[in-house]
């Protein structure tokens, strides 16, 4: 791999700057270069962004989008309390049928933490992660917290180590943080004015005492934003995970944005905000909506500038294992682990992870080819695709058998991804559910086609009858080089006159009523 770093900035915050833009570059292709396509290769280099950050993002599936295809993660829950109150989350530590934050099947400790994660990266090699992000906050638990990373530090130390905060505690526990090499650390800040603040947070317990309204808003901002700036100066990496909560914060959301760019922050993770009644919330039970997906688009499009949004996040449980919508922590149960007998196998794990790499390698060269094409294309049209795929960057999942779609956004520049639409699954038991299938319309409605590896002949006929062209000819090709020959052809089509190009109508978002019994 062709690393370099010309220079190292001594601030930590003017380091995390230049990172954010570099990565920006990096990671998207719609940056500049020979046919547009300085960053979509992972292995091009900015002079601003040091071979040490590299390290820690290139694998990390959460922190790079392009490395979301190919790697995963796990959490383990071993956090159990939380020291906020959010009215959007409503923890649970005994539920295998609902996927949001918060939710657990069962509550570990630190030895089972790491009994599970020597398990799951024995069988899945592509694991390069594990995260503390629950049921309740790891920061608020700093006992089990720490002792967990300290047991995964000696037994897989070539695992990276995450944690997600509300960021109230942060301060407390920097160097220890530090120590335990978690470089990598995620903070919730939905406001920074308290006014909307406590619109959001009921409750904060601080300094053995309850603080509520605008008083705990406040002090949970100032500890949030404080925290941030001293990981940002300590080298950490910091991701700002924000729900966005229609006529509460959605606006207010893009000066939180200039706020936490401006105190170091990576990455900028926008995302709707959950709020099905059933899942027993404040907000649910109110009927306070979430998002749909063009506001969600528009908020997170106003909001991309040198620091790079986060888009294909999953909103994942707190015991989620596996690749980013691909969860298998069924299989990985504390009575399943005991019968596994694994054995943790780092060569092994090193010669899958290169062979992991030789496919980025020859998705980039292929979407390299493919962009050429669009070189001299200087049509401002854009459109949406939504993909059925099973990982890896293809094309790899039928059409029925699909629990989301990934959706990119395709331009002269080339495909980026801007979201993903979970569904329900239309075929089930062999037998497809044709009452389903209106809602999966719905949920794809402003894409102009859906890529697939096979799809049914009713199906397809529906698709074609709502506007959306379903694709298949591309099964198990890469996502970005098929999607941008595609989109050559459609504007080829509209230049002749063949079609006509409109714009789609508004999607239907169904994550808030979408209960995965996965």
């Amino acid at each position: 791999m062709d690393v370099s770093a010309e220079r190292k900035a001594s601030d930590g915050s003017a380091t995390m700057g230049k990172a954010r833009q570099a990565f920006t570059e990096r990671m998207s292709c719609s940056g500049t270069g020979a046919g547009g396509m300085a960053g979509c290769t992972p292995h091009a280099v900015s002079a601003d962004l040091t071979s040490e950050i590299w390290e820690k993002v290139k694998n990390h599936p959460c922190y790079s989008e392009e490395a979301h295809h190919h790697y995963a993660r796990m959490h383990v829950a071993v956090a159990p309390v939380c020291n906020i109150q959010c009215n959007y989350c409503n923890r649970k530590y005994d539920c295998a049928n609902e996927s949001r934050p918060g939710v657990v099947s069962e509550k570990l400790s630190p030895e089972q933490a790491a009994d599970k994660v020597l398990a799951v990266a024995s069988t899945i090699p592509q694991l390069t992660v594990l995260g503390i992000a629950g049921p309740g906050d790891p920061l608020a638990n700093p006992a089990k917290t720490f002792k967990t990373f300290e047991l995964v530090n000696k037994v897989a130390p070539d695992i990276k180590l995450c944690l997600s905060t509300n960021g109230l505690a942060l301060l407390d526990h920097v160097d220890a943080i530090a120590k335990c090499n978690v470089n990598h650390v995620t903070i919730t800040i939905n406001a920074i004015d308290p006014h909307v603040g406590a619109r959001i947070y009921p409750w904060i317990f601080y300094k053995h005492k309850r603080h509520v309204g605008i008083d705990a808003a406040k002090i949970l901002i100032e500890r949030q934003l404080q925290g941030l700036g001293v990981l940002a100066a300590r080298g950490i990496l910091c991701k700002i995970n924000s729900v966005m909560i229609p006529g509460i914060n959605d606006r207010h959301l893009v000066e939180v944005n200039k706020e936490v760019k401006a105190r170091g922050a990576f990455l900028h993770n926008i995302m709707p905000l959950i709020s099905s009644p059933e899942h027993g919330t404040v907000f649910g039970l109110n009927g306070q909506r979430g998002p749909t997906a063009w506001e969600l688009k528009t908020l997170q499009d106003s909001c991309e500038g040198e620091m790079k949004m986060m888009r294909h996040c999953r909103q994942c449980r707190a015991d989620a294992v596996g690749l980013l919508g691909d969860d298998r922590r069924a299989e990985f149960t504390t009575e399943r682990i005991a019968a596994l007998g694994h054995k943790y196998d780092v060569e092994a794990r090193k010669a899958y992870q290169a062979r992991v790499e030789n496919v980025r390698h020859a998705k980039v060269a292929a979407t390299r080819r493919q962009l050429a094409e669009l070189a001299d294309c200087a049509d401002a049209v854009k459109v949406l695709v939504a993909v059925a795929t099973k990982g890896s960057a293809l094309i790899n999942e039928h059409f029925g058998h699909a629990k989301e779609f990934q959706i990119y956004e395709l331009s002269a520049t080339g495909a980026k991804i801007v979201g993903h639409r979970p569904v329900q699954l239309y075929c089930g038991g062999g037998y497809a559910e044709e009452d389903r299938l209106p809602t999966i319309i719905r949920a794809i409605n402003d894409c102009h086609a859906v890529f697939v590896a096979r799809i049914g002949g009713c199906p397809k006929a529906e698709l074609i009858k709502a506007g959306i062209e379903p694709v298949d000819e591309y099964a198990h090709a890469f996502i970005e080089k098929s999607a941008i020959a595609w989109f050559k052809r459609y504007l080829d089509r509209v230049k002749t006159g063949e079609i006509k190009h409109v714009e789609r109508g508004e999607a239907a978002t169904a994550h808030a009523s979408i209960i995965s019994a996965a």
